[in-house]
C-alpha cells in the first residue's frame, strides 16, 4: 500500500438557502440570517455565553462531525471584528469552550477506541480577516469554530491517493515557508515554552504511516492522553503554543513588511522575539527573501497573509498518543489537509441519508453530555428536540 495524502468522497444534502443578488457566497455566509439557519436546521446545543454545538452540514466525514462556534453574529455586526482565534475569547466563555472540548474529544475516543480502524482529531483554523471579503479561499464564517471529525480508516486506504502538489497539502510541508528556510529557529522558538504536560515529539511519532502527515511541524505528545484534557493546566500550554506561534508569526511578518522592523507591540514573548529571532540570520534571510519577491511579483504580495493564519490540532496518532500540532495555513485549505486527507463533497441525498441516522444518534448522545455538565441547552430542529 503506497503512502500519500488521500481523497475521499463525502456525500450532502444540498442546502436549502439562497444567496441574495450580488452578494457572494462568502459575504452571505457571514450574516446573520445564514447563523439563524445553522441555529435553527443544524444547531444541536446553545449556552448563555454565546457558543454553539452544531452538525455540519457540509461535513468532512459522515461517521462523526460536528463544530462549536463562538455565535457573535449578533453581538459583534462587524464580521472584521469577531474573536477568530483562542486568545481573543473572553476567559469566562474560554472556560466553558474548553470543558466542551475536552468532553467531544473524550466521547471521540470512547466510541472510536482503536487507532488503526479511525483517526480522530479536534481542532481549528484560523479565520483572520486577511484577505478582502470577495478574495478566493476567504473562510465562509468568520467567527471562531472547532472541529470534531472522525474517519474510517479502511475507507482512506481505499481512497485515491491525492495530488500532493494541491497546494491545500504543501502549507506544512517542505513546500511551506517556515519549513523551507527557518525550521531550526522555528523550532528552536517553541521550545523556549514552558510546558511540562506537552512534550516535544519526533516525526516519526507525530506522522500518520498511511498519509505521511502531518510534514516537518513540531509537534507535542499529551503526557498523560485524554486524562489530561481534564486538567485545566494542558488547556493553558495549549493556548502557550498558539501564542508561541502567534509571535513568531507577526515578528516574520513585521520583517517582511519593514526591514529592521522592532519586537511587534503587545508580544507574549518579547524577549525571545528579541534574542533569539532577531538575532537569527536564516529568520532574517527568509525575511529579506519573500520582501524581495513582494516587491517585484504582485501576485506573490497580493497572496501573503500579513496576519498570523494558522491550523491548530489534536489528533491521535498510529500508537494511540494524543499529539498536539500546529501549522501555518494556506489559502482555502481544510484542517483534515492537514494530516493528509482531501475531502471532496457531492451533493448526494441518499447516499447521505445511509449515514444520517447513526451520525444524529451520535450527535445527540455526546450533546446528552453536554447538558450534563451544564455546557448548554439542546436546540429544537426538524430533525430531532431536545
Amino acid at each position: 500500500m503506497s503512502v500519500g495524502p488521500r481523497q475521499i468522497v463525502t456525500p450532502f444534502r444540498p442546502i436549502p438557502l439562497d444567496v441574495p443578488e450580488g452578494m457572494a457566497a462568502n459575504e452571505f455566509f457571514n450574516s446573520t440570517e445564514n447563523l439563524d439557519d445553522l441555529t435553527n436546521n443544524n444547531g444541536l446545543l446553545e449556552n448563555p455565553e454565546g457558543l454553539l454545538l452544531y452538525r455540519k452540514a457540509l461535513g468532512h466525514s459522515n461517521i462523526f462531525d460536528t463544530s462549536i462556534i463562538y455565535n457573535t453574529s449578533k453581538s459583534v455586526l462587524n464580521p472584521l471584528g469577531r474573536p477568530v482565534r483562542r486568545t481573543q475569547v473572553p476567559d469566562h466563555v474560554k472556560h466553558d469552550w474548553n470543558r466542551m472540548n475536552q468532553i467531544l474529544i473524550e466521547y471521540m475516543l470512547e466510541k472510536f477506541p482503536d487507532p488503526d480502524d479511525y483517526l480522530v482529531l479536534a481542532g481549528e483554523a484560523s479565520l483572520d480577516a486577511t484577505w478582502p471579503l470577495t478574495s478566493p479561499g476567504v473562510p465562509s464564517i468568520r467567527m471562531l469554530h472547532n472541529h470534531f471529525i472522525v474517519f474510517n480508516n479502511q475507507q482512506l486506504r481505499d481512497a485515491e491517493v491525492a495530488d500532493p502538489a494541491n497546494p491545500n497539502l504543501t502549507d506544512g510541508g517542505q513546500h511551506s515557508l517556515f519549513q523551507s528556510y527557518m525550521q531550526d529557529v522555528y523550532r528552536h522558538f517553541l521550545s523556549e515554552l514552558n510546558l511540562e504536560i506537552l512534550k516535544p515529539v519526533s516525526s516519526s511519532e507525530s506522522t500518520l504511516g498511511l498519509t505521511g502527515y502531518p510534514q516537518g511541524l513540531p509537534s507535542w505528545k499529551i503526557q498523560g492522553g485524554v486524562s489530561a484534557l481534564k486538567d485545566i493546566r494542558f488547556w493553558k500550554e495549549y493556548d502557550e503554543v498558539l501564542k508561541g506561534f502567534i509571535d513568531f508569526y507577526r515578528a516574520f511578518f513585521s520583517q517582511v513588511s519593514s526591514r529592521n522592523s522592532p519586537v511587534p507591540k503587545d508580544a507574549y514573548y518579547p524577549d525571545q522575539i528579541e534574542s533569539i529571532l532577531l538575532f537569527n540570520n536564516d529568520f532574517l534571510g527568509a525575511a529579506k527573501k519573500v520582501r524581495e519577491q513582494c516587491i517585484l511579483d504582485p501576485k506573490y504580495a497580493n497572496s501573503i497573509r500579513w496576519q498570523p493564519a494558522f491550523k491548530q490540532l489534536i489528533y491521535r496518532n498510529d500508537q494511540g498518543d494524543l499529539i498536539v500540532t500546529i501549522s501555518q495555513n494556506s489559502i482555502g485549505n481544510a484542517i483534515t489537509e492537514l494530516l493528509g486527507v482531501v475531502v471532496k463533497r457531492v451533493p448526494d441525498v441518499d447516499a447521505y441519508e445511509k449515514d444520517e441516522s447513526a451520525l444524529i444518534e451520535k450527535l445527540l448522545d455526546v450533546r446528552s453530555r453536554l447538558i450534563e455538565a451544564d455546557l448548554g441547552q439542546g436546540i429544537d430542529t426538524a430533525h430531532w428536540n431536545r
